[in-house]
């Protein structure tokens, strides 16, 4: 998630080539600087030659507003930076769900678990997926019975409440990080349905079986992509296995 956007810093030039330094590379005079507890949820941004260290959402100003002056009147205003600031701790705490790795450690700047931002987030996608499902499964009648939004609310949550059951047993100590990784699963989801929105719908029988086909794929897709997820956060397999049932018996009862 950091890398893409100084990806964009180094190409543009707002930063030097040696301007980015991997956190799991920095050296010691510059991580004696640096308020590791801090550094975890807000990306620093140190001064080598006066020593001063910036965080989060100042870093970003600083390095935009150093090579586009005209934006420090954008960054002054409350409004504004009332809601990047809350934009960039929304990304920032739950940038491991949104992008997993199986590093640990201090090195791997982990972000601390802010429930707020975590509740946040996975009303989000929640809500995101719902609307998406419902769209789609428009296109699925009358291979699949019709929808509501409703329906697709309920089922997407009861898949948090059902997955929540099993890994408040399972190790309930990864609670959040895993609920944080299952929302993340069905948002991707979404994302890989929304083309096929995009496309003109005949209602035809054949365009449904198209439909359906599409979206079988996806779903495969998606337990692949959960099962990766929990194996980077080793955790059971049974998680998988639980998955897949839910979703099964969701299956059984709209048909």
């Amino acid at each position: 998630m950091c890398n893409l956007y100084t990806s964009a810093f180094l190409k543009s030039g707002m930063l030097d080539k040696n301007g980015r330094v991997a956190y799991n590379k920095i050296g010691e005079d510059i991580k004696c600087k640096i308020d590791k507890d801090r550094a975890r949820n807000e990306i620093a941004l140190v001064d080598t030659e006066g020593g001063s260290v910036s965080y989060g959402l100042e870093s970003l100003y600083k390095v935009i507003g150093h090579n586009i002056p005209l934006f420090w009147s954008l960054f002054r205003l409350r409004p504004f930076n009332f809601i990047m600031k809350k934009l960039y701790f929304f990304v920032s705490y739950n940038r491991k769900v949104i992008v997993p790795s199986s590093v640990s450690g201090f090195n791997a700047c982990i972000p601390d678990i802010n429930k707020k931002y975590r509740l946040a987030f996975i009303l989000f996608a929640w809500i995101v997926s719902a609307l998406t499902v419902n769209a789609f499964s428009a296109r699925l009648v009358p291979l699949v019975p019709a929808s509501n939004l409703l329906r697709e609310l309920l089922i997407c949550g009861g898949q948090l409440i059902f997955q929540g059951v099993l890994i408040f047993f399972l190790n309930k100590r990864k609670l959040w990080d895993y609920l944080g990784n299952v929302i993340a699963v069905s948002l991707i989801g979404s994302l890989l349905l929304l083309p096929a929105l995009c496309f003109p719908y005949s209602g035809a029988m054949l365009s449904n079986v198209g439909y359906l086909g599409y979206f079988l794929l996806v779903v495969g897709f998606l337990l692949l992509e959960h099962k990766r997820r929990v194996k980077l956060l080793n955790l059971p397999s049974a998680l998988t296995l639980g998955w897949l049932i839910y979703r099964l018996i969701v299956l059984l009862i709209i048909l």
